[in-house]
């Protein structure tokens, strides 16, 4: 069901514009001097109004990334590659997600400690779940998508690990942009894969008994399948 692509293309497009138009906000009523310096992303999202938008796109983009770790972790089930790795990529996804939580809700200006917290749990935790998803697309069944899928995470997840190596995460707000977009943008990549899922759906229950007497006021249980 090709539908599935738009999930993880929605997150990565609904982040992008969101961050972008928390700048913008943050730029228009003079939060943020551009003249003086490029600002870093924490600080456009730091001072009201943009605030209250900057942890609402966070909490939008976590519940979308926690939909896409759960359905790529049973994808790569469902293709007979369970492993512990997989496991291990489930719950680094969900951490880093909720770490995107985190930084939105806890602003640097107000709570820098846990802000800076969900920040390395966003970042660093989701840097490790992508490398985890390139081993896994690289030894996964065959597909048409798979040259092309490994090589491009490869690609973001070496160039996020220049900004990370090189110190420039803390020195230049401009790399900072530059990490953020490649994170979307390895998102993004799942829409490759997506595409390929038949379907998703969640059961609560398979059996719905019934209670039921008869004449002699004898109670049984019927099962509907």
């Amino acid at each position: 069901m090709w539908m599935w692509a738009l999930l993880p293309v929605t997150l990565a497009v609904f982040g992008t514009i969101g961050m972008w138009a928390v700048y913008a906000i943050a730029v228009s009523n003079n939060t943020v001097n551009i003249t003086e310096e490029f600002p870093f992303i924490s600080t456009c999202g730091s001072y009201n109004p943009q605030s209250c938008l900057f942890s609402q796109i966070c909490n939008i983009c976590c519940v979308l990334a926690l939909w896409i770790v759960t359905i790529r972790f049973q994808q790569i089930r469902d293709l007979g590659c369970a492993s512990n790795l997989n496991t291990v990529g489930l719950v680094l996804g969900f951490v880093s997600s909720i770490g995107i939580s985190i930084l939105g809700n806890f602003q640097q200006s107000v709570v820098k400690v846990v802000h800076l917290l969900g920040a390395l749990l966003a970042f660093a935790l989701g840097l490790a779940y992508f490398w985890v998803q390139t081993w896994l697309s690289y030894y996964s069944p065959p597909s048409h998508d798979r040259k092309w899928v490994v090589a491009a995470r490869v690609i973001f997840c070496s160039l996020l690990l220049v900004l990370y190596g090189a110190g420039f995460r803390s020195e230049s707000a401009i790399c900072e942009w530059a990490l953020v977009m490649c994170f979307f943008a390895l998102f993004a990549i799942f829409a490759a894969e997506f595409r390929h899922v038949d379907c998703h759906k969640f059961t609560v229950q398979k059996k719905q008994r019934i209670n039921s007497s008869d004449a002699n006021g004898v109670w049984t249980i019927q099962e509907i399948h």
